[in-house]
């Protein structure tokens, strides 16, 4: 019986010191995989450079002068992803296409990657979690074999609790980078504004703000949050004291010209009149985006009409209005529809009162609008937000609501000067106005009066006193005195 419980302690004995082992050992390899994953080269940084040789990317295999089209928020950007800015985290707010997500990317091929973790946010938040896991080469516990030793699953938890975990583990990685480095670690998360605006979401930008922000105070990690929506920022203002914001909007007139020059040397190898750059950024601006893809086709203006006839065509597909004639249950869709309307009109209204719409060297100037005031000539307050995601109106983080770009501005003002725009604007209003009058308007039918039937009611206050009395019944018509 000795013999056998001896042999039963050291078999037991044996399985917890090799389970102890390999759980130290798994967590140190844990660590030393995410150390890796901050060190110089980036996924993100190898897609570029595939794109690069495709002639599709923004930057250049030239001198710095020529990798970028020179803007003010570049240098900006480099001393946050060199590591220099500290103490504060970031919030790029901008449209769509305006060159934020290519700045950090030029910004992090500058320091080949060294320090930085790059990705993109997602709607669900258990793509959210794997993809913080891919850049963090965090599996969470999925690798482990802990589980040969009846230990817990790392599963049985939410994934929001697991981008806390890898938090955690990215925390001790940053303590150990100050004291060898003395420079935080930099996450970027791109995208932000895809994350849902519900429980679910407001949960996760409350969890990242809050890391954020204790980050920032230690000098640990530096958080880059990307977005293309105004209501981002809304939600981390109630509770950001280290937050900066940073509005990245269109190219000025003259960088835009040169930046088109740039390009179309670069994509075409010809060197356009200053009339024919003047025409181009007349029609569509200085959103990076638009003047790349004019700058590799081979007719500039005729793109750029191309690009002016998609913004009206998606406005129109997503706004339009069906004035008197439209049936009632498409009513909540024309309450979105004409809100925008309304708002698209207030702006070309806005234009026509302004002194100048054009200035020699900004360029475009375009008519803005406060949010408050927005809201108040919508009447609505929530449907703002959803034009902001859909690219029709923009917010920016000054609150001041205008047209998403040059040519969206162009095709609000084609729509509002069609002959007897106001009045189908106006018809679709009062059909609007007459089914919520008919929904709120409640019919009461009275049977059974013939042959001396009739019906009391009798009205009372709130308390239960008695007011007065209703009484219906037929009244026989009276006869004339001749009969």
């Amino acid at each position: 019986m000795f013999e056998a419980a001896m042999t039963t302690f050291a078999s037991i004995s044996i399985l917890g010191l090799v389970g102890y082992s390999y759980t130290r050992y798994y967590k140190y390899h844990i660590l030393e995989k995410m150390e890796n994953a901050f060190k110089p080269g980036d996924p993100v940084l190898e897609l570029a450079q595939k794109s690069r040789t495709n002639h599709t990317s923004l930057l250049a295999d030239t001198d710095d002068e020529d990798r970028w089209i020179p803007r003010p928020e570049q240098r900006k950007i480099d001393e946050i992803v060199a590591g220099r800015d500290t103490g504060h985290y970031h919030l790029l707010i901008g449209e769509k296409g305006t060159g934020k997500s290519s700045m950090l990317i030029d910004a992090m091929a500058k320091v080949d990657g060294e320090g930085c973790a790059m990705f993109e946010a997602h709607a669900d938040v258990e793509i959210f979690r794997v993809r913080l896991g891919k850049a963090l080469d965090f599996e969470y516990h999925e690798d482990n074999i802990g589980s040969l030793f009846s230990i817990r699953g790392p599963r049985d938890a939410s994934a929001l609790l697991d981008v806390e975990r890898a938090f955690n583990k990215m925390e001790k990685v940053a303590l150990k980078r100050r004291k060898e480095v003395g420079r935080p670690l930099i996450l970027i998360i791109n995208s932000v504004h895809l994350v849902r605006d519900d429980e679910d979401g407001k949960d996760l930008i409350e969890l990242i703000q809050q890391r954020a922000e204790q980050w920032a105070a230690s000098n640990l990690v530096t958080v880059v949050l990307n977005s293309d929506d105004y209501w981002v920022y809304e939600r981390l203002k109630n509770y950001a004291t280290r937050m900066q914001v940073m509005a990245v909007g269109d190219l000025p007139k003259k960088t835009s010209l040169m930046a088109l020059q740039q390009y179309r040397m670069r994509y075409r190898s010809e060197k356009p009149s200053m009339e024919t750059l003047e025409q181009v950024y007349d029609m569509i601006g200085g959103r990076l985006t638009h003047l790349s893809r004019v700058a590799k086709s081979k007719d500039m203006l005729e793109v750029c009409k191309q690009i002016c006839q998609a913004e009206k065509t998606w406005l129109l597909s997503q706004c339009w209005i069906l004035g008197m004639e439209m049936d009632d249950d498409v009513m909540d869709q024309q309450k979105y529809a004409s809100a925008a309307m309304v708002l698209a009109k207030a702006l070309v209204d806005r234009e026509k009162e302004m002194e100048s719409t054009y200035d020699s060297e900004k360029g475009h100037v375009l008519p803005e609008i406060p949010l408050h005031e927005a809201r108040y000539i919508m009447t609505r307050a929530d449907f703002i937000q959803s034009y902001d995601h859909i690219n029709v109106f923009a917010i920016g983080s000054n609150a001041m609501v205008r047209a998403d770009s040059v040519p969206m501005m162009n095709a609000f003002r084609q729509v509002c000067s069609q002959p007897g725009f106001d009045e189908h604007l106006e018809a679709t209003l009062e059909r609007i106005g007459d089914i919520e009058s008919l929904g709120r308007t409640r019919e009461l039918t009275i049977k059974d009066l013939w042959n001396g039937g009739k019906y009391k009611t009798t009205v009372a206050d709130s308390k239960g006193r008695h007011q007065s009395e209703v009484t219906f019944e037929v009244v026989e018509p009276k006869k004339d005195d001749e009969e």
